[in-house]
């Protein structure tokens, strides 16, 4: 299943490195990731997949969320399907 998660906050160092290793550590491989620098606010997309087996979205979208409060960011996370039907023009 893929899922996109949205940083957005004021630039510091570690925003990047602090969510890899957040991934990395539960075994959510990015697929894609793009991420830019607006008058001072981080912007950051990621396209991850979860396996099959991770069947606990809300768990890692609370954990997210919290990890973002460490960092002074929000983080969201949302499955693709609801993402795409979401920016739909």
């Amino acid at each position: 299943m893929n899922a996109i998660i949205t940083v957005v906050g004021g630039d510091k160092v570690g925003i990047i490195a602090k969510v890899s290793a957040f991934l990395a550590e539960r075994d959510i491989n990015i697929e894609d990731i793009s991420q830019t620098v607006l008058s001072g606010n981080f912007v950051m997309m990621m396209m991850v997949r979860l396996s099959d087996e991770q069947t606990g979205l809300e768990s890692i979208k609370t954990d997210l969320a919290a990890l973002g409060n460490d960092m002074d960011v929000s983080i969201s996370l949302m499955h693709e399907k609801v993402f795409s039907a979401m920016h739909r023009i």
